[in-house]
Formats: C-alpha cells, structure tokens, sequence
C-alpha cells in the first residue's frame, strides 16, 4: 500500500534505519568495532535500532546504511562518543530507506573516492525520505586535485533533514551542498537544511565553488519547497554565489553571512522567499549580499553591514534579465518585492547589474519599499544601469542624503547603535529591517564538542633555524624545516643541487643588510606543492649555475597548489638568460595562489617574465592568482611581460584575478612581439599608478568579461608606447 502524504518536514519528526551487530547481539544496543561486525548486521534492521560504532579511526570505510525505521521509532547510527569516530582515507556514506538517522561522525584525513561525501542515496531508485543527518562533522575532506569535482553533501528524496552539522575547508571543484532534484529523483522536496556551520572555504578561482546549491537549471521553473533556515555562513569564500538557488518555493530564513566573500543569489526559480537574514562584512572584499534574479522573488527584514562587494556582489544587487530567456541563463525580474532591508556602511547597491546585449530586460512590475540606507561617510552606495521605470520606489530613508539617481528616497539623519555584532538606527520604526528580526548565533549552529575554524599556518611562526654558507646546506635545512619556520641565512654563497619541495609554509630569509647569495643547478630552485607558502627576503638568487632547458624558474607552483602565498621582499634576482623563457616565478596549470606580493624587489637580466601565470588557457574561467601585488620594485632587461597574468572564458563565478602595481620602475622590459611591459588578460580589477616605464613595450589591459576595472593613474612613460586596452581607464578606484 503506497504510504499516506506527510505533513511539511518543519512539522515532522524525522527518523533513521540501521543495522544490528553480529547473530548473538540484540540490535537495539549494538556496538561494532570492525566494518566486519558492520556488515554482519545489515539486514537485520528493525525500527528503533541503535547502532553504535565504537570510538577510534575507521579507514577506507564505504558506508551503506539502508533500512526502514518507523515515524517514532528511527534507526540510528551514531559514535561512541560524539566526535570519538573518525572516518579516513577513501570512505562515504550513503543512506536509502525511511527514517533513518545518522549522527555524531568526523569525516578527516581523505576524500571520497565517488562524487559525494555524504548521500541520501544508494542508488538511483534507493533513496532515503523522512531521514536525518545530524551532528556529523566533515573537515576537509577533499579530492587531492582541486580541478575534480565532488559534493560534500548531497541531499535526494524528500522530508529529509541535515542539522547542526559542521562542513570546514573543502578546496576542490563542487558545491559543499546541493539538493539533488529532477523528474526521477523528485521535485518536490520539502527539505530542512538548519543550525549547520559552513566554515571557511578558500577561492576556488572557477565556476562550481558554491556552499549550497538547491536544484539546477533544467528544473528550475518546478517547486522544491526546500528550507534553509538558522545556518552560519563564515568565510565561504568559494565563488560569487555562496547560495545558489535555482529552484522554487524555497526559504532562507535566519541565516548569517559572516566576513563570506560572494552572495546569497536567486539565480534561477520563483516564488522564493529570503527574510530575517544577516550580512556582516567588516570591510572584507567581495562581501555581499542578495542578488536577484527570476519572479515573484520576495526579499524582506534583511540586515545588510560593512558589506565592500560591488556588481554582481553588492550588498542588493537587482539584475536585467535575458528576453524570453532559457532555464540556464538569466530569467527577467518580474514581481520582485524588496522591502524592510536595512543597509549600513555598504559599498554599492545594484540596480540594472549584467547590462549587457544579451542581458536587455529590465526588472518590471517590481517594488522597493520601506528600505533604509545608512553610509556614515557621506557617499551614496546606489548604482543605476539601464531602465528602472518598472520598479516603484516608496519610502525609502538614506542618510545621510538621498540618491539622485533613483525617486523614492527620502533623506534624513540616523544616528547608529551597536547592539551585539550589529549597527542599528537609534529611535526608528516602520522603515528598514525589524529591530528584533532573529537570527541565529555562531554557538548555535554546528556542533561544540569540534572546533570550527583551523589555524592558518603561518609564514613565520617565530621558530628559527640559523643556516650557514655552502653547498647543499640549504637542502638539508629545507628538509627539516617544520611549518612556519624561518630559515635565516648567515652571509655568503648558498650552492643548491637539488629542488627545495614546498609542502609546507616557510619563511627564508638574509640578514636585513644583505650578504646573501643564492645558486641553483636545478632547473626550479623552489617547488611550491599542496600545503606549501614561501617568504623569500635579503637575498640575491643568480642563474650562474643554472641548466640550460625550457621552462626554468627560481619559483614554481606545481600541480595541487592551491591557496597558498609566495612573498618576496627586499629580493634579488639577477642572470636568469640561460634561456629564452626562464621566469622568476611561474604557475603550472591547475594552480591558484590566494595572494603573490612582490615588495622592493630587484630583477635584472631575465630572458621570460618575472610573474608567469598564464597556463589557464583552456578558457574555462580558470586562472593562476588571485591576488597580484607588486610594490616599489625595479625590473630592468626582462625579456617577456614583467607581469603575464591570464584568465580567459566568459564564466562570471569569479573575484579575481585582482592586481595592485605601484611606485615601480620597469626598464626595457617586454619589448619582444605581443609582449607588453605587463599583459593582463581578462584580470578584473586592476590598480595600475605612479610607475614609470623606459623604453619598454606597451602595456596591456585586455576585458574578456564581466565589468572588470582598471584604474591607470599618476604612469609616467618615456620611450614606451601608450597602454593598449579595450576598457576605459579610471583616474580612481570606485
């Protein structure tokens, strides 16, 4: 007999299905040691059993947990302790049947070996409905190459819950979270997604870095009525939509966006609903907001502060849309009412964000009302693009003055109040976001018996090592070099014979009034790899010594770096000509630094370029650096592009490449065909002033999408042509 429809999950108790131990143990209090005890109770589930697994590491274990449970009467599978079971190596678990339950596990040290890590599925017709994951932590437990994708979480079915779990560091291509849904896996899905941690998740540098993502596009124009409520989003840094949804009839209520780079984004569906959320920024870049897409989309008593993301990341971002656009692209706002949202210290609202020839629909039948913008330096955040006529503006308070660009503002002084981790207008009401509108605590989300942030190793944690003069001293150094430690070189001739392998963050370093000179016979002198950072300062590296083969580089990141940073400082680099492409630093293909800063560094005589991060050619919105900086330095005789940084495609999923190049000198550099003293390539936000540039190739700035800035100010040029570019420079940062 079909089962009888069950009320929304909000209302539903949610159960699990187990497995019994061996032919002599009771199930309903079983405690198994071995995957072999494991597998020896399944199949002799009954509703209400408890199986524990016993506290310790479970390696290589691929979970199968398949039963039928009752609506009062689950099946559990739960730890020792909690946090006491800790699965490793090639493990998931998947789970099918009807209340089910699964509880208190730590996923650490490996990786799924199929596409998820944790599954509401066995199979394509094994689901599990009125189930539950809870208290289960995964900490990252991601695929070693960060191209391959996979889903931390997938949740198939329907009336299924995952609450307070804690998902930290995952580092490779997929989204942390997603709501499987089509035809044969189930549209309408009534799913509670609440009180769960989504700890810090590094810039992927492509498309597919989503936190959670409900549905796709294909079955967008159907209904999920799925709920994310009460989540803490904390430094979910993959891409620019933290949240994607493209589904219908969905809630996100209560939710925190803490210092999270990207935005919560109804990318494709109708009739959502986005309420009682918190956005805190505290400066970070990229940090926003809402951005809205489709119909009858409702966003209402938002709290929106120190947000610094502009565009497709404002703190509101209101979209034109595609005409008669397919499910994939870009549905034209229709019936969107934004209402109540309280603004404070935000860069930038956005209305009329992806203008384009394609994107040619402006928002309709839409209304802005009772919001309320406070900028307490004076400037106004609102950016118009294109026709707003089809949006009613009404009652809306800025203070301190109201926008020109928009009706419906009226201006007025708002003094602020701090109130816990939020700024709030003193002695108002009626307009903005309700003043005791909930929202969950960091405390209450995820678990409290597992941390959730992990220390960032640190460049220089304080631990020296002295390394004095000679051959290979620095390779043995190097060996036993622990994370962090700093390498300080005594004066004189360092020989190195071997590649210095950088699994791990070091810091080397000369005595502050030089002496240091370093030479490799090795084609690479430094091999970044996965884990590794390098601070390199007071030194001199030569290329007396080096080979004489193609691709040569004093630095190179290798296949896996990701994340990782590379800094010199008051640095030499001089006779790099053994041959014609031999660069001072140089990213392989599949790697992606957070940050390459060069302050006060001398390069002389180098037959490639000084930053090479080119290799990203396949034009899939992929680059090599996030952020490029490059401080009161001096480049002389550089063959190729002083600085060659690519990112090609038109995927619009990405914040960087971003560039900072000041106060430097470049001296016949890049004077070679289709050269350039610097070559950017589709970098989105570069700041180019006071350098000065001697007969030298020209510069080039060239957009391949999205609104990328360049801001060209204070570049003085002498014997070198003008900059060749396709945008229009800015004299100042936005």
């Amino acid at each position: 007999m079909r089962r009888a429809a069950r009320p929304p999950i909000t209302a539903l108790t949610i159960v699990v299905a187990l497995i019994a131990v061996g032919s002599a143990v009771r199930a309903e209090s079983a405690l198994v040691r071995t995957q072999a005890e494991f597998q020896a109770a399944l199949g002799r589930l009954t509703p209400g059993d408890t199986l524990t697994l016993a506290d310790g590491e479970w390696r290589d274990f691929e979970i199968d947990f398949v039963g039928r449970g009752g609506a009062d009467r689950p099946i559990t599978l739960t730890a020792q302790t909690p946090g006491g079971v800790t699965i490793t190596g090639r493990s998931y678990l998947k789970m099918a049947g009807e209340h089910l339950v699964v509880s208190n596990l730590v996923f650490r040290d490996g990786w799924s070996p199929t596409g998820e890590v944790l599954s509401f599925r066995r199979s394509l017709t094994e689901r599990a409905n009125y189930s539950r994951i809870s208290s289960v932590v995964i900490d990252g437990f991601s695929k070693p190459d960060r191209a391959v994708s996979d889903n931390w979480v997938a949740i198939y079915g329907h009336d299924n819950r995952f609450d307070h779990n804690q998902l930290i560091g995952k580092t490779n291509a997929g989204a942390t979270l997603v709501v499987v849904r089509d035809p044969e896996q189930g549209l309408v899905n009534r799913h509670l997604i609440d009180h769960n941690f989504f700890g810090r998740r590094p810039v992927l540098g492509s498309n597919g870095g989503e936190t959670i993502r409900v549905g796709t596009s294909h079955a967008s124009d159907s209904d999920s009525l799925t709920t994310v409520s009460d989540n803490w989003f904390e430094h979910t840094d993959g891409e620019v939509e933290i949240v994607s949804n493209k589904s219908g009839g969905n809630v996100y209520r209560g939710n925190v966006f803490f210092e999270a780079q990207g935005a919560m984004v109804l990318r494709h569906g109708d009739g959502n609903l986005v309420e009682n959320n918190v956005f805190i920024g505290n400066g970070v870049a990229n940090t926003g907001g809402i951005r809205v897409i489709n119909r009858r989309n409702i966003v209402r008593n938002n709290h929106m502060q120190d947000l610094a993301g502009s565009s497709f990341v404002s703190a509101l971002t209101l979209m034109y849309g595609v005409p008669n656009s397919p499910l994939n692209r870009y549905v034209q706002v229709d019936g969107a009412v934004i209402e109540h949202n309280t603004l404070v210290d935000v860069r930038e609202v956005a209305f009329g964000a992806g203008l384009s020839d394609e994107r040619s629909a402006p928002p309709i039948n839409s209304r802005f009302a009772d919001n309320l913008i406070i900028n307490t330096d004076g400037h106004d955040p609102i950016r118009v693009q294109g026709d707003m006529s089809g949006v009613a503006f009404a009652q809306n308070l800025q203070s301190p003055r109201a926008t020109s660009a928009l009706p419906g503002f009226e201006a007025r002084d708002i003094a602020l109040e701090t109130a816990g981790r939020l700024r709030l207008p003193v002695g108002l009401s009626g307009v903005g976001a309700r003043r005791a509108a909930p929202f969950v605590s960091r405390e209450a989300t995820g678990v409290s018996w597992y941390p959730k942030s992990r220390p960032t190793p640190a460049l220089d944690s304080g631990a020296v090592r002295v390394v004095e003069p000679g051959e290979d001293t620095l390779v043995r150094a190097m060996a036993e070099a622990q994370p962090g430690d700093r390498l300080a070189l005594r004066p004189g001739l360092y020989v190195v014979n071997q590649t210095l392998s950088l699994d791990r963050a070091v810091t080397v370093s000369g005595p502050a009034e030089g002496g240091v000179e370093i030479q490799f016979s090795r084609p690479n002198l430094f091999d970044i790899e996965r884990g590794g950072s390098l601070r390199l300062s007071h030194v001199t590296v030569a290329g007396d010594l080096a080979p004489d083969v193609a691709g040569a580089a004093v630095i190179r990141a290798g296949q896996g770096a990701a994340g990782y940073q590379l800094i010199l400082e008051d640095a030499t680099f001089r006779d790099l000509t053994v041959n014609r492409s031999f660069n001072v630093f140089a990213a392989g293909p599949g790697t992606l630094a957070d940050r390459i800063r060069l302050e006060r560094v001398a390069v002389d005589r180098v037959s490639g370029s000084v930053v090479a991060a080119h290799t990203e050619t396949a034009d899939l919105g992929t680059y090599n650096a996030e952020v490029v900086e490059v401080i009161d330095s001096r480049f002389r005789d550089v063959a190729g592009p002083v600085i060659d940084l690519y990112r090609g495609g038109t995927d619009e999923s990405t914040f960087g490449p971003r560039l900072t190049l000041t106060g430097s000198t470049f001296e016949r550099t890049g004077r070679g065909d289709d050269a350039g003293a610097v070559k950017l390539y589709g970098v989105q936000r570069t700041d180019i002033r006071d350098n000065r540039f001697l007969d030298s190739g020209a510069p080039r700035f060239f957009r391949r999408v999205g609104d990328p800035v360049l801001v060209w100010a204070d570049n003085r040029l002498e014997g070198t042509p003008d900059l060749i570019t396709n945008v229009t420079p800015l004299e100042a940062a936005p």
